[in-house]
This record gives C-alpha cells, sequence and structure tokens, in this order.
C-alpha cells in the first residue's frame, strides 16, 4: 500500500508541475523569438566613432568622441582649426584593418537581413517609428520634410535597423529624436551607396554605409561613421559613439564585457 500510495503521489505532483507551466504560458507575459531584431554586431568597429576607407577630412574644428580608422587608406586631414580626437587614430594599422574586416560582416548582416521586414516609403520625415526592421521601396532614405521619432515603447534594448540601396539624407536642421526609452546604439542605417546630413542636424545611430558619409557645417551625430569604400568628411561636426549594454574588448578580441 506504501508503495501504490508514493506512485500516486508522484504521479500527481507531476500533473501539478504540468498544470503550473500551463497557467504561466497562459497568463504570464512572454516574448515571442521572433518579434524583435537582434542588434548588428559591429566586432573591432565598435570602438570607432569614424571608420574609412581612403580618407577622413575635416574642414575646420569639431569633435570626434572615439576612436578614428582609415583603412587601407592613410590620410586623416585633421584641418585649419583641428578637430579633437578623444580617441585614437588608426591609419591603415592591423587594428584599422580588422575594423574594416568586422564593418564587412556587420554590413552585410544588416543588408541581409529578411525577418519581419517592413516595406517603408523613402521619407521618413514626420513619422513615429516603432522598433523593427525597415527597408526603403524606391531604395533611398530621407528624413527632410519634418523630424523622424523613434520609439522604443519602454523597452531599452529595442533595435531598429534601415535598408536602403542607395542614399541616406536628413535636410538642414532635421533631427531624429529617441522616445520611450530608445537608444542610439541599437539604430542601424544600411546605406548601399552615400549618406548626407545637412547643416545643424541631429542624427542619431550607426551609420554602415558602402561608400561615403558626408557631414555639413554644426551636424551632430549620436552614433558612429562607419563607411567601407570612400571617405568621411567633416565640417565642425560632433561625432560621438554610443557605448551599447556590452562594450567591445580590443584587448580580447571577441569578448564583450
Amino acid at each position: 500500500m506504501k508503495t501504490i500510495y508514493a506512485l500516486f503521489l508522484v504521479g500527481q505532483r507531476k500533473k501539478w508541475m504540468l498544470m503550473g507551466l500551463v497557467l504561466a504560458f497562459l497568463f504570464f507575459p512572454h516574448q515571442d523569438a521572433t518579434a524583435g531584431q537582434a542588434p548588428v554586431n559591429l566586432g573591432w568597429a565598435d570602438s570607432f566613432a569614424a571608420l574609412a576607407g581612403t580618407t577622413i577630412t575635416s574642414t575646420s574644428g569639431g569633435t570626434i568622441n572615439g576612436n578614428v580608422g582609415v583603412c587601407p587608406g592613410t590620410t586623416f586631414v585633421v584641418g585649419v582649426q583641428p578637430v579633437k580626437i578623444n580617441g585614437t587614430a588608426y591609419l591603415g594599422d592591423h587594428i584599422a584593418k580588422q575594423a574594416k574586416r568586422d564593418l564587412t560582416v556587420a554590413y552585410n548582416d544588416a543588408a541581409g537581413r529578411t525577418l519581419n521586414v517592413i516595406v517603408s516609403a523613402g521619407e521618413l520625415g514626420g513619422k513615429t517609428l516603432a522598433p523593427g526592421l525597415y527597408k526603403s521601396a524606391p531604395g533611398s532614405f530621407a528624413i527632410t520634410s519634418a523630424d523622424l521619432m523613434l520609439d522604443a515603447q519602454g523597452d531599452p534594448d529595442a533595435v531598429w535597423i534601415f535598408q536602403m540601396a542607395s542614399t541616406l539624407v536628413v535636410g538642414n536642421g532635421r533631427q531624429i529624436i529617441l522616445a520611450g526609452g530608445a537608444r542610439a546604439c541599437n539604430i542601424f542605417w544600411q546605406v548601399g551607396s552615400s549618406a548626407t546630413f545637412g547643416t545643424t542636424s541631429v542624427v542619431k545611430g550607426n551609420i554602415l554605409a558602402l561608400t561615403a558619409i558626408s557631414f555639413k557645417t554644426g551636424a551632430r551625430l549620436d552614433g558612429r561613421a562607419l563607411t567601407r569604400d570612400a571617405a568621411v568628411t567633416l565640417d565642425a561636426n560632433t561625432l560621438t559613439k554610443q557605448l551599447p549594454t556590452a562594450t567591445y574588448s580590443l584587448i580580447n578580441p571577441g569578448v564583450y564585457y
């Protein structure tokens, strides 16, 4: 009788555990694994505020908060009133070379995303966008008619990825405004050709461009200007790389801390 009773208790315990799991699934909030995008891993490019293929040129003044790199080129023109660098310049060395390799991987990752893609019109000005993967229907994105707001809806880990086959243009004085806990480090602009930012514009996110990135006078970037093939051109601008939740280590490649 004792053995039968013990088996009965074991059976009842399993039944209660199964019922508890069912109730937890039904009544407690859970997140669909495919609902959001994972951030793009920048690898060694993570520590750079500006990274170019041929040259980085500053016309006059400004501040770069983060490392500066050029590869395979080695030219960095600091300007008549030199741009201030709060970081290290890597010009054609092994660190810049590895950063460019990782940028290529990151660019291809961002360009190759297809899960839950939202096809969008080219003009983003005046819109409020939730996190997600946005692809330009005409092939380019612009923020020219009004400012763009990105709303994380209370999720500080929310990710935006914008895919465009050609250009990204932000008009003079236009801004990307973050709301609901959104963070610039989780915004990725995959630009199929060149990006241009107008005078005194304020841009948020990581710019991954195939060719060139140009900043007009007084434009500001909270993020990274990373171009694979050509130049990054500056004119009295402020570039500040934004730290993610995990920071990439140049000392221990492949390790975040």
